[in-house]
């Protein structure tokens, strides 16, 4: 395949038929071409034959004479429109330029391609377009009315020998420039202007063709912005012979100028202040120079903004075109003049405060009868001021119940007094509020304690607002004028200032009701000199001396001072020696007592003397504590801890202070052995997996005892670290009937805990792991049986410590490993042995064959 390239320069198709007299330009473009980007250009003319030179962009000489004159004066030139391409201007083409012109291109190429010229064939044809106004209404003026209707026309006719089509066009001129409305293109098209697409459709603006080769433009609904100048654009067009078409002259006529006069809607005051239940006088004035027939439409609106749109506003009274009023009581809407509507809002009220405006709508009659809206316009808003007729009167407020003590009952009232000015449509509500008294310069702040809306619907604030849901605090109307407020029960936290505000209501035509005034009450201080709780406790023992198994018994007598009938709660402590375990702080809590009588029992764990403990109420203010069959554990300090109670609100108790009684000891003297703790093992240190033998060895001193008459509880406990310093973690423990009781363990070592003689408790750890390693000790509780049968428990005995180290066995944990890998290494080797030795005898073995050699003795020399 060979592909060919080479220069191409173009013209139009041809023939073009131009105007005489018009301008005239042909384009002339060159491409595929090589050399630089900017082409030269050279124009030549022919009627017949030979073609005259005219014009070129790179020769000044190449001009011939003929033409030296017309490219002097500019009246033919070229015009550049881009690097390849340019522009032969004609101007006033007469018919002798009729003929062929031909447009060359200087080669600039390497090569010779393609062609260099190209001809257009130009025909020159007389003038027959002839566009005027219409004889009835030529340079006329038209002074209308803001919706009137007005047509114009223009005549445009052609006797062009060639087949063209005419483009008319009316425009109007806004400024210094002109404006298309409305064309009949030459394709037989209407085609609307900018602006006015929404007019056309609507068919308030046409353009009609009539006889004699008219062309009317008619505008209905005529606006201000239709005033200014008229004219009729028509041009001639031709279709080119590539099916194009070209316009070849173009013509105006001005036709009319038109003003328009504005219709005006203006209400006739400006800002308005009025009073409550007065009237509202309100005048819509029309401004139109309209001299015929016509009616007006009103309406009038009300919006409580000025940016408000008609849709947004509310519409109060409307008079059509035949006068027919719509309906409403308070509002009336009346004719004052031709041109004047006034609206008359009787017994005016606060809410009718806001922006009122009128619109206004003329309507014209048709020949048919009917009438038809010519112009609508909406006035500016004008603001109406309604003053409140405020309701005059007077606020007192007094303290009928003051409290004495906290929790007494306090009921204030707030009164209104000296009403006058008032209606029937006037309602009071009232507003709580309280103030605290701050020391020094603090700022005080009003809290709100509740407040009546206008049907009387208690809203509560957020001070007290449980309070008054639960009833301690309550708001009611004791009568028409009076309000009140009543505390149930008064704490401290309610001293202070309390005043009332009474709001007056006034109701309006809508039936809603809205505040007109406030007035606020001088303020009562609630206030009741306090003083401080006292409560004093004394413990007395009733028996100074008893043994173990008997009873203890004490009573704990309460008084106290500046408590408002006061109850009171008990609980008996126990101050144990810090060698007991049940309670590491040395405090333990035995029983109580509440305000309301009902013992409880508290951290009380001996489970053989659940009813062994009582607490008892003797008098209002003295309770009794018995303990039955004391035993040695039971050793130590006993209190009581007492409550003041008193009445709070709601029938509830409010704690007012506590109080700690004289200690009582309890402290037995006894002639009985002395037991001693310690801790045993013969290897401490052990390897992992082995048995590790802890002994729990207990002596006596003092008094021998039958074995029989003694019973041990033993505890194991471990510490997890080397210095103590971790929560002991317990093993197991043997109680003194022998059940045994294990913790919970992680590991696979395993516990067991036995009695292996009288007075020695084993512990083994079977199994030992890395993690049983740590300090260990066992606790002993001694219970001793005294002389008649009963069972005494001893102080808990803790024994020292003893570290167990778990140590990791070296050679049995590599012997079997070492094992293995010996006799796999053995197994490895003479497997290797034996298949080298049967590869070497059976598969690799190659026989070899000698040559044999002949057995020759060289000759010499001399014999060869």
């Amino acid at each position: 395949l060979a592909f060919c390239r080479g220069r191409i320069v173009r013209v139009p198709k041809g023939p073009l038929i131009r105007v005489v007299g018009t301008e005239v330009a042909i384009p002339c473009s060159v491409s595929d071409y090589d050399g630089p980007s900017e082409q030269n250009f050279d124009w030549e003319f022919s009627r017949e034959t030979d073609f005259v030179r005219i014009v070129s962009t790179w020769d000044s000489t190449f001009t011939s004479e003929e033409y030296q004159k017309r490219v002097g004066r500019g009246d033919i030139k070229l015009r550049r429109s881009s690097n390849d391409a340019v522009e032969l201007v004609i101007r006033n083409i007469q018919p002798a330029d009729q003929g062929r012109y031909k447009c060359s291109t200087p080669s600039t190429d390497a090569t010779v391609q393609g062609n260099y010229d190209a001809e257009v064939q130009v025909k020159v044809i007389s003038d027959g377009l002839s566009v005027s106004g219409s004889k009835a209404r030529s340079s006329t003026s038209l002074r209308l009315s803001e919706g009137d209707s007005f047509k114009l026309r223009c005549s445009a006719i052609t006797t062009s020998p060639e087949h063209t089509h005419l483009h008319v066009t009316w425009q109007i001129k806004s400024g210094s420039s002109w404006q298309d409305i409305l064309s009949l293109t030459h394709e037989g098209k209407f085609q609307p202007g900018p602006g006015y697409e929404e007019r056309y459709r609507s068919g308030d603006i046409r353009l009609d063709t009539g006889a004699n080769d008219t062309y009317g433009l008619s505008v209905s609904q005529a606006s201000s912005a239709d005033g200014g100048a008229y004219r009729c654009l028509v041009s001639e067009w031709v279709r080119g012979a590539d099916g194009s078409w070209q316009k070849i002259q173009e013509k105006s006529v001005e036709i009319a100028a038109v003003s328009i006069q504005r219709t005006d809607v203006v209400i006739s005051t400006s800002n308005v202040s009025v009073t409550e239940r007065d009237s509202l006088d309100l005048t819509c004035n029309i401004t139109t120079d309209r001299s015929g027939i016509f009616q007006a439409e009103v309406m009038w609106y009300f919006s409580a903004s000025p940016d408000d749109t008609l849709s947004d506003a509310q519409l109060l009274l409307s008079m059509d075109h035949d006068s027919v009023v719509s309906d409403s009581t308070l509002i009336s809407l009346s004719h004052v003049d031709r041109n004047s509507y006034r609206l008359l809002v009787r017994d005016v009220d606060v809410e009718d405060s806001g922006y009122y405006f009128c619109e206004a709508a003329i309507w014209v009659p048709l020949h048919n009868g009917s009438w038809h809206k010519v112009v609508e316009r909406t006035s500016a808003p004008v603001s109406v001021v309604v003053t409140a007729l405020e309701p005059d009167y007077d606020v007192f407020l007094n303290a009928s119940k003051t409290p004495k003590f906290s929790d007494d009952p306090t009921e204030l009232n707030c009164r209104i007094t000296n009403v006058q000015d008032t209606e029937a449509n006037i309602r009071f509500s009232v507003s709580w509020y309280y103030r605290q008294h701050l020391p020094g310069d603090d700022v005080v702040t009003e809290e709100l304690l509740a407040s009546m809306d206008a049907d009387w619907t208690l809203l509560p604030g957020d001070r007290g607002r449980e309070r008054i849901q639960n009833g301690e605090i309550i708001f009611f109307k004791k009568s028409a004028d009076t309000f009140s407020l009543r505390i149930q029960w008064t704490s401290e936290s309610d001293r202070g200032d309390y005043f009332c505000v009474i709001s007056a209501w006034s109701r309006h035509r809508n039936n809603s009701w809205v505040k007109s005034r406030d007035v606020t009450s001088a303020s009562v201080n609630i206030f009741w000199a306090t003083q401080d709780y006292t409560l004093t406790v004394e413990a007395v023992k009733l028996k100074p001396f008893f043994v173990a198994g008997h009873t203890f018994e004490m009573t704990c007598k309460v008084s106290s001072k500046n408590i408002k009938t006061p109850r009171y709660s008990v609980l008996i402590t126990a101050e144990k020696p810090f060698t007991d375990q049940s309670s590491p702080n040395g405090t333990t809590r035995i029983i109580s007592l509440n305000q309301d009588s009902v013992v409880r029992l508290e951290d009380w764990t001996d489970q053989t003397r659940v009813d062994g403990v009582v607490l008892e109420k003797v008098q209002e203010n003295e309770f009794r504590y018995r303990m039955y069959q004391t035993q040695i554990s039971d050793a130590g300090l006993y209190r009581c801890v007492v409550t003041a109670w008193s009445p709070g609100g709601g029938g509830m108790w409010r704690e007012a202070v506590n109080g700690l009684s004289n200690p009582i000891q309890i402290d037995f003297q006894t002639s009985g052995p002395v037991f001693n703790v310690s801790v045993h093992s013969d290897s401490p240190t052990i390897y992992q997996g082995e048995v590790a033998d802890l002994l729990c060895i207990i002596t006596t001193e003092g008094m021998p005892l039958e074995p029989d008459d003694m019973s041990f509880d033993v505890s194991w406990f471990a510490v997890r670290s080397f210095a103590l310093d971790r929560e002991p973690v317990l093993l197991a423990s043997l109680d003194r009937r022998g059940i045994v009781t294990q913790s919970r363990r992680n590991g696979s070592s395993d516990l067991s805990l036995e009695r292996i003689s009288p007075l020695e408790f084993r512990l083994r750890v079977h199994g030992c792991e890395d993690h049983d390693f740590g300090n260990h000790y066992c606790v002993v509780t001694p219970w001793v049986r005294s002389a008649t049968g009963v069972w005494q428990r001893e102080p808990d005995i803790k024994a020292k410590p003893i570290f167990l180290s778990v140590k990791m066995d070296v050679l049995n944990a590599f012997k079997y490993p070492l094992l293995i890998g010996i006799g796999l290494a053995t197994v490895i080797g003479l497997l290797s042995c034996l298949i080298g030795y049967c590869s070497s005898r059976w598969c690799c073995k190659k026989e070899v064959q000698e040559t044999r050699r002949e057995r020759r003795r060289l000759m010499s020399m001399e014999m060869d």
